[in-house]
């Protein structure tokens, strides 16, 4: 990239969660490899954020590099109606070989979003069918799930970044964020405003949607498992869809195959995405059990009304297909563990900082909650200038990173967090939280 690309950048390029008029600084990345993004000017920078939770194995892994070239060759891509492919049917084999069984019904499409959009178009098309349309949906307050139509729908109302868009936007059902944390006792009562609100409008809903254990963008929550067994439960009394949104904790995040593992439960709907291509290219999927796929196809429809145009992209499911190798053999699991032991170690002392509200670390997710809200302009600037990508929000300086990192590079990671809470350029205190 040359100093005019730069200013072009700036000058036409718009960015995710930014201002055209007073944009925030960009960096210039012009390769990446292992867990280090190479600037312009040659300085590295230790990844932090895995590209947004997607690249687990790191940059330009030779596994994902080797088999998205083969593919290549074949075909980059092929429409998906009335058409199939090796590299859709071995992926599609392949999850359904490693989610849980009863989730055998796959539909690829191409970002978390659009997974988030299938699965609640299939619990809506699945109770038209059944011949009790309902089309409302269950969320948490502060959850996140996606910047579509419908999946802003299901996100916070009021404090997400998406409440400018309430009056667009279908009214659905929130439950207030859970407040047992995870790894908290559980009490009696916890469950008291979930059960009731089942109880009030379970006639209404189409579904309920949840992050599993972690609440993502919506403020980086860690809640406890009971939590989903509850809705579970609840569900099943009801009769009442559950879906699980693990766009950002699938493939072994929060230390846990998927997060819904730590409460051992299985929803009827399961969305997946980010991570499922080890971060090389956009893909997603949503899988649902059998009987709920049988009852939209039996409809006056005869078929699910949604068929994105990179529906089953090839290259994707192929680097999909390297990705999922190369978790096969658990190691990511003892890899997730150390690093989560690491994060515990280093993160936990800041808790004393005045700065400091809180610390919470789960799987390779380390959060840490300051007492003021970031200035990300100055503080990214100071990590780079200290060779790291780390991207906060809001008052959240937090890390996810790749499983392939090393000691060393998390270690610089932790010492950069550590040592930007000393400076208080890096706060507003003018913006409340």
């Amino acid at each position: 990239m040359q100093a005019d690309d730069l200013a072009f950048d700036k000058r036409h390029v718009w960015h995710p969660y930014t201002s055209m008029t007073q944009p925030l600084p960009t960096y210039p990345i012009v390769s990446a490899s292992g867990c280090e993004l190479i600037l312009r000017d040659g300085r590295r920078l230790v990844d932090g954020m895995s590209s947004w939770w997607a690249a687990i194995h790191g940059y330009n892994h030779p596994t994902i590099n080797q088999a998205m070239h083969k593919q290549i060759n074949e075909m980059s891509h092929v429409m998906f109606g009335g058409i199939t492919h090796p590299p859709a049917v071995e992926l599609c084999r392949r999850l359904v070989a490693l989610m849980p069984s009863d989730l055998e019904c796959i539909f690829l499409a191409d970002s978390g979003s659009v997974a988030v959009e299938v699965a609640m178009k299939m619990a809506l098309q699945y109770w038209q069918a059944s011949g009790r349309p309902r089309c409302k949906f269950l969320a948490l307050r502060q959850g996140y799930h996606g910047d579509t139509l419908g999946a802003m729908s299901v996100c916070d109302p009021i404090k997400s970044m998406h409440s400018m868009y309430s009056s667009y936007l279908p009214v659905n059902r929130f439950v207030d964020t859970l407040r047992r944390r995870f790894g908290e006792t559980w009490q009696i009562g916890d469950d008291t405003e979930l059960s009731t609100l089942f109880s009030s409008c379970h006639h209404t809903l189409a579904a309920v949607i949840m992050e599993p254990i972690v609440q993502g963008a919506g403020g980086m929550h860690f809640y406890h498992p009971e939590y989903l067994r509850v809705a579970r439960a609840l569900c099943d009394q009801y009769g009442i869809l559950l879906i699980a949104d693990e766009i950002a904790t699938g493939f072994g995040r929060t230390g846990t195959w998927l997060a819904c593992n730590h409460a051992n439960i299985i929803p009827d709907i399961l969305c997946l995405g980010k991570a499922l291509t080890g971060g090389a290219l956009t893909l997603s999927a949503t899988l649902t059990r059998r009987y709920i796929a049988e009852i939209i196809s039996d409809s006056a429809a005869g078929c699910f009304m949604h068929g994105p145009t990179f529906m089953g992209n090839p290259l994707a499911c192929a680097a999909a297909i390297a990705s999922l190798s190369l978790l096969e053999d658990k190691a990511w699991y003892h890899r997730v563990t150390a690093i989560s032991a690491q994060l515990r170690r280093g993160l936990s002392p800041l808790v004393g900082h005045p700065n400091v509200l809180d610390v919470r670390v789960l799987g390779a997710i380390g959060v840490v909650e300051v007492t003021k809200v970031v200035n990300i302009s100055l503080l990214q600037h100071w990590f780079v200038e200290h060779g790291v990508w780390i991207r906060p929000f809001r008052n959240l300086i937090y890390l996810i990173p790749p499983y392939i990192i090393s000691s060393e590079e998390l270690t610089q990671l932790i010492e950069a967090i550590s040592d930007s809470l000393d400076h208080p350029e890096h706060f507003d205190s003018s913006i409340p939280i």
